[in-house]
């Protein structure tokens, strides 16, 4: 059984889709956010269909940015947690409300990625670990560390000489430790742990 006591997982950044199941006018929406007194969470707007066809959002609270296009869907990014996700996507619903956008149900969030830094506690040689694990790639010269893949679930995770890891591609915390799960039992396979 792989030992996970000393490892530290921390989200750093959640992308997720929603979709507000209601078509929008991007011009009256892009009008009603440059309201202050509708607008007063943002800290930047950006809307110019003929370099990006959405409303780019950037809130103060919580610290998330959001893609708004008229198809009623938009994106997240940048949330710590679900909490923040669904705080913005709650925000952006009421001053949709506000201007007389109606809503035939309740919005759709869906986690596409999750980003988890951590650190599993020991440093590794990773020329050694690089020539020993499958599914992993290593170009010093490009790139400082290991980028070792898993495929159950699917999560690229890269590991750096101090241990350092970053775990990307996963949609929930379980599945961030299923995967770094996975590398501790394959570094420890190959006898790899702290090299």
């Amino acid at each position: 059984m792989v030992d996970l006591s000393g490892v530290k997982l921390k989200v750093e950044n959640i992308v997720a889709s929603v979709d507000l199941f209601t078509s929008l006018n991007l011009d009256e929406v892009m009008t009603a956010l440059q309201n202050p007194n509708l607008g007063e969470f943002l800290t930047a707007l950006r809307f110019n269909p003929e370099e990006f066809p959405g409303i780019i959002c950037h809130f103060s609270e919580p610290r998330v940015a959001l893609l708004l296009f008229n198809t009623g869907k938009s994106v997240v990014t940048g949330g710590k947690s679900f909490d923040d996700v669904q705080a913005a996507v709650s925000k952006l619903v009421k001053v949709l409300s506000k201007i007389g956008v109606k809503f035939h149900r309740a919005p759709e969030i869906s986690v596409q990625n999750m980003v988890f830094s951590g650190d599993l506690g020991r440093e590794f040689n990773l020329n050694t670990v690089a020539l020993a694990l499958p599914n992993c790639e290593f170009e010093p010269e490009i790139f400082p560390g290991v980028i070792y893949r898993v495929r159950e679930p699917k999560a690229a995770i890269l590991l750096f000489t101090t241990g350092r890891i970053v775990c990307s591609g996963v949609k929930s915390e379980h599945d961030a430790w299923r995967a770094v799960r996975k590398l501790l039992h394959e570094l420890e396979k190959y006898e790899l742990m702290g090299e």
